[in-house]
């Protein structure tokens, strides 16, 4: 107890959160406190988890209870405590009172201070004047003439509370973790997903081995969902630029791993699920797509554009003539097309078959015979 000096920085873990209190690990046999207060956010949630590490600082000490804060209250703070926490970093609480040429004038105890426009709100701005009348968490960055001259930022505190979040989020979202989240909004190229309160990327393609043509289709705003972490890219100097893909394909099962159903000569009725330069993909069972080459399309050229000629979603009779279950590739044809070449090969070897009297059809022998 004797080692905490007021306003002294601490760096510690939340160890357990009740009804009203964070209580954090100081190494000694008692813990510290902060206001769980402080913590709750517009929506009225904790921003904090058990095991999570925060930046507290030393407030007072009362019998065996040590309380800390992670800003000073100001509404009694003269210009001795302001000077203090300006030294030490601690982050104080003012009222925004008015906006004025440059920024804004902000009250902070006994003391007016002038925080810039440039130095308001970080990531999410408001317009001007919905800042007045706010309290709000500061840093103070200058502090002159005995404290006639106090300059503040709201935007520092901002900071390095994101770099504290994506800290705690790095060591816990590593890859191939698997993850609850929710769906916060869709896009044409995927779904962002809220974990703990940083936007995870969800890409289309990995909603589902079944093609996903419409996020919205498959997906909705405020849907809870499992996934498993495919990257993660975590960048503590600048938090904005942090990014983590998950996949949701990850944790369904391969539907590759029964192609060995689908066998060489097999018919289908599918769908088109897309046209390439090169052919087109047909769905035969979801999440396997089969392709019929460009070469074995009637009534096409190399200067044919397919997605004139035919359109995803159409219906299209095949048959499967290879398949490769290693590099997941399928080949089909056309079954209209191989089905009249079958028939013609049977009915030209049956309107011969007694030809030669023999045992095999010869064409020569029977030329011979005319």
């Amino acid at each position: 107890m004797k080692g905490f000096e007021i306003g002294q920085e601490v760096e510690t873990t939340v160890v357990q959160i009740s009804n009203d209190t964070v209580f954090i690990d100081l190494g000694l046999k008692s813990e510290g406190f902060v206001d769980k207060a402080e913590f709750i956010d517009s929506d009225g949630k904790c921003t904090v988890n058990e095991g999570d590490k925060i930046k507290v600082y030393f407030v007072s000490s009362n019998r065996d209870e040590l309380h800390f804060t992670t800003r000073l209250k100001g509404e009694n703070a003269d210009t001795n405590v302001l000077e203090s926490a300006f030294n030490s970093g601690l982050p104080v609480e003012g009222n925004v009172t008015a906006e004025i040429k440059g920024g804004f004038e902000v009250k902070i105890g006994t003391s007016r201070a002038f925080c810039p426009y440039s130095q308001m709100g970080y990531k999410n701005r408001l317009e001007p004047a919905e800042y007045v009348g706010r309290n709000l968490t500061f840093i103070i960055t200058e502090f002159k003439n005995e404290g006639k001259n106090i300059i503040v930022s709201n935007r520092k505190v901002e900071e390095e509370a994101e770099v504290n979040k994506v800290n705690s989020l790095a060591e816990k979202l590593t890859v191939g973790s698997v993850v609850t989240g929710e769906v916060k909004s869709l896009q044409s190229y995927g779904a962002f997903i809220d974990l703990n309160g940083f936007q995870a990327l969800l890409p289309i393609s990995e909603i589902s081995h079944a093609r996903v043509n419409d996020v919205s289709e498959v997906l909705s705003v405020g849907q809870k969902i499992e996934a498993k972490i495919i990257k993660a890219e975590w960048n503590t100097s600048k938090p904005e630029r942090s990014k983590v893909s998950l996949s949701m394909k990850e944790l369904e099962k391969d539907p590759w791993d029964e192609v060995s159903s689908i066998n060489i000569g097999d018919k289908f009725t599918g769908k088109i699920a897309r046209i390439a330069a090169f052919g087109l993909f047909v769905n035969l069972k979801p999440g396997i797509d089969g392709l019929v080459h460009v070469s074995l399309l009637r009534d096409v050229n190399d200067k044919t554009n397919l997605a004139k000629k035919f359109k995803v979603g159409d219906t299209m009779e095949v048959v499967v003539q290879k398949i490769d279950a290693g590099e997941k590739r399928i080949s089909l044809a056309p079954a209209g097309e191989s089905d009249e070449e079958e028939d013609d090969a049977s009915a030209y070897m049956s309107a011969h078959a007694n030809d030669d009297d023999g045992d095999t059809y010869n064409p020569f022998a029977a030329l011979l015979k005319k």
